[in-house]
């Protein structure tokens, strides 16, 4: 179940889906996503880094 949930959310067509009618729920949702997002590409970028030196 929590490997559905993590699915979910790193799945780039969810990004923009609207699922809770509560505004600031939403909101919080986004940011939480963009948030996984930007620590994904950030380990990403530390990694390759590292792989070139």
């Amino acid at each position: 179940m929590l490997l559905k949930k993590i699915a979910y959310y790193l799945n780039p067509l969810n990004l923009f889906k609207r699922e809770n009618t509560d505004m600031n729920l939403r909101f919080m949702h986004g940011i939480n996503k963009i948030s996984i997002y930007l620590f994904l590409i950030c380990l990403l970028m530390m990694l390759v880094r590292w792989l070139m030196r």
